[in-house]
């Protein structure tokens, strides 16, 4: 590479890196709905109704993966509370989807049904609002970004770091779980939110209505994958990546790191609740399971089996990982988790930089 080129900042792909990501663009907003709508269901072509919301769901977790990369790849932050964040983005959109049912529920109650069985009398305050789809959205960002804000200045500041910032986030996620299992918080207990009937009008057992999800969810990573290479592209992913390399320096030149350590993390939180909130209504139920701990560490093997530090290799191990659950948990339930210790440790010993660590050649800026 020339000094000149040196001195300027890449793109953020090469002309190859942005002929592959459109390609992946039209194979998910176009040939697939496409294949979806337009062949026969008997067509060997044709990509069956159940399938989309399946996508979509891999979709979703691939946005968290992404959210992982930017805050542990990048910025060298392990955390294992992440799930909080995907749920409380989740149960924003299940308290929205709870309240666009109105009175069909079994109970026929303006009261979710969870609520009249337990004997509840009116809305908690905290419910109020979620009628409206534009409230519902804007909480699912707001509330995980407040809840990391906060809890990342008091860690950051502290100097928390390492496998102790590590440990408190996977305390964090356990205490949340436990609280949302009570019944007593509105929440509907370890059943959760669930029975949702449409969303914006639209009734979700449509096929036309999953389809709409799932477009949505393709083009919010695409636009969350460009968000985050831009942000590691530029001056900003400079200094974070010094910031994960060597800390110290980066406070000896005079930088206030807790800042950007805070700024990285608490959009990695947003952009967890964002696949929380696309991922309810695909799904159909939130429950606190989805706050396990358990779950926080899946997602760091998402990024530590795809590669971290790369955004792409985040998708593909979420994708990866999350196919091969899918598979496993159907044909052989009782050996996925031993499939996924031993994939994580092949991966560490034989694959440091994950799958796309495969690669012999590394494009110029890609």
């Amino acid at each position: 590479m020339s000094p000149s080129s040196e001195s300027t900042p890449r793109g953020l792909h090469s002309m190859t890196g942005w002929t592959l990501l459109l390609a992946l663009a039209l194979l998910g907003l176009v040939a697939i709905p496409l294949l979806n709508v337009l062949p026969s269901p008997a067509s060997p072509f044709h990509v069956p109704d159940y399938l989309i919301p399946l996508l979509g769901k891999f979709l979703c977790f691939a946005l968290v993966a992404l959210a992982m990369d930017l805050i542990w790849g990048y910025t060298g932050i392990l955390s294992l509370g992440h799930g909080v964040f995907f749920a409380l983005g989740g149960y924003a959109m299940g308290m929205y989807l709870m309240r666009a049912i109105g009175t069909e529920g079994v109970y026929r109650s303006e009261l979710p049904d969870f609520m009249v069985f337990l004997d509840w009398k009116e809305l908690p305050w905290y419910w109020l609002g979620f009628e409206h789809f534009g409230f519902a959205l804007f909480m699912a960002l707001f509330i995980p970004g407040l809840l990391a804000f906060v809890f990342g200045y008091l860690a950051f500041r502290s100097r928390i770091k390492g496998v102790y910032f590590s440990i408190i986030t996977q305390a964090m996620t356990f205490a949340m779980m436990l609280l949302f299992f009570r019944n007593e918080t509105g929440f509907g207990g370890n059943n959760g939110l669930t029975d949702f009937k449409r969303i914006l009008g639209f009734s979700l057992q449509q096929p036309s209505t999953k389809l709409g999800l799932y477009m949505i969810t393709v083009a919010a990573v695409l636009a969350s994958y460009l968000l985050c290479r831009y942000i590691v592209k530029s001056k900003l992913g400079r200094v974070i990546t010094a910031v994960r390399d060597a800390e110290s320096r980066v406070m000896f030149c005079g930088y206030d790191t807790l800042h950007y350590k805070l700024f990285v993390w608490t959009l990695s939180a947003v952009l967890c609740g964002l696949a929380g909130a696309l991922y309810v209504p695909q799904v159909g139920i939130i429950n606190p399971s989805e706050m396990a701990p358990a779950n926080s560490i899946e997602m760091a093997i998402w990024v530590a089996v795809g590669g971290r530090g790369t955004l792409v290799g985040a998708l593909l191990g979420a994708g990866v990982v999350n196919a091969a659950k899918s598979w496993f948990t159907v044909a052989y339930p009782d050996l996925w988790l031993y499939f996924l210790g031993g994939l994580f440790i092949l991966v560490t010993l034989f694959l440091p930089r994950g799958l796309v660590g495969l690669r012999l050649r590394r494009p110029q800026g890609d």
